[in-house]
């Protein structure tokens, strides 16, 4: 080959192809094993990488499903609170009117006027037999337990149209009570202007004798 020379032997020295051709291999060996080991260690660095990048990516996973568990559970919670709420006030309205109720027919049974019928023992019990009626069935077990988000939902919605009646209800009884004091107001006042003038006209027969 062109500008290629061959190397120069000294003269008087002999050579060792033997000897020049194993160094030739163990230096060819040495940057073998040198680039074997720079591979290794290189793919052994990739799957490190990809080792962590998987435990990234399963951590993530993980702490993902755990706040959606517990965002789940919080939603429960809060809807159970809603329902227990609205229970717990659906039961305080039916107290209420069931307290007016007997309120009113407390003050009825105590008047006392003209054409007025006192009530007996047996109708004041089949009252109270009527209020517990009146309780026990507006009174509902919620039994939520087992439902889903969606019938939940649907479960609050027919909570909350059903205290809106409760409401339209009582507004409705504290008219007609309002009605009723005022209606017995006026009887009242009537009855003492009758007694007043009873007693008037006795005084007057008895001053006349």
């Amino acid at each position: 080959m062109p500008g290629m020379v061959a190397p120069k032997i000294p003269d008087g020295e002999k050579v060792d192809f033997d000897d020049i051709h194993r160094k030739r291999m163990e230096k060819d060996l040495t940057e073998l094993q040198t680039l074997i080991e720079a591979h290794f260690e290189k793919r052994k660095k990739e799957e490190e990488e990809l080792l962590n990048l998987t435990d990234r990516i399963e951590k993530r996973r993980s702490e993902r499903a755990e706040q959606m568990k517990i965002r789940a559970e919080r939603e429960r919670e809060r809807q159970n609170r809603l329902a227990e709420e609205k229970a717990r006030k659906e039961e305080e309205e039916a107290k209420k009117k069931a307290d007016d109720d007997a309120r009113k027919k407390m003050i009825l049974s105590n008047l006392s006027f003209t054409g007025y019928k006192t009530q007996t023992g047996a109708k004041r019990q089949t009252e109270r037999e009527k209020k517990r009626k009146i309780l026990n069935d507006r009174r509902k077990e919620l039994n939520i337990d087992h439902m889903k988000e969606e019938k939940l939902r649907e479960k609050a919605k027919e909570m909350f149209d059903w205290m809106r009646q409760l409401e339209a209800e009582k507004f409705e009884l504290q008219d007609k009570y309002t009605k009723q004091k005022y209606e017995i107001t006026v009887l009242r006042n009537r009855v003492s202007d009758h007694q007043k003038i009873s007693k008037g006209s006795r005084s007057k027969r008895g001053l006349r004798k």
